[in-house]
């Protein structure tokens, strides 16, 4: 049974339309439209939408396009590692950063780690691992009337 901490995914919940075209008095509120990258254990994207339900009626309906690789391939995907140690031994750099990224990365992110090693940090939140993440993450998206979409 996989646990908060064996899997990750990044999902889009896209903003709701300014105008519903198949609003009616007694629509219900439409479910917003999400764009979710499943990384790992199950790599694969999902896209779900409201799609107008056929027929006369104006209901609306959540649908769902789900698309993993485990389901729609015979062979198991390589784990990333596989991939990576492969590619390093045949030479192919193609997923290896270059040096200059590297350096370029380090510059940009070194004065901010001096900046919170100085300041002992005491004000970035923290959270126990397994646990969702801080209440200042939510507060954080709440401001501007969102929340973290729950699996």
């Amino acid at each position: 049974m996989n646990g908060p901490g064996d899997w990750a995914e990044v999902a889009v919940q896209f903003k709701r339309p300014p105008l519903a075209l198949f609003a009616r008095g007694d629509t219900p509120q439409i479910d917003p439209n999400v764009l979710a990258i499943r990384i790992q254990p199950d790599e694969g994207i999902l896209l779900r939408f409201g799609s107008k339900v056929p027929g006369l009626g104006f209901d609306i309906r959540p649908v769902t396009m789900d698309f993993t690789y485990g389901s729609s391939f015979a062979a198991d995907a390589p784990d990333a590692y596989e991939t990576l140690l492969l590619d390093a031994m045949v030479g192919d750099a193609t997923l290896f950063a270059r040096h200059d990224f590297v350096e370029a990365s380090w510059a940009l992110i070194t004065p901010v780690h001096e900046t919170w090693r100085k300041e002992r940090a005491a004000t970035i939140p923290t959270y126990e691992a397994g646990e969702w993440g801080p209440p200042e993450a939510d507060a954080l998206v709440a401001r501007e009337g969102r929340r973290w979409r729950t699996l």
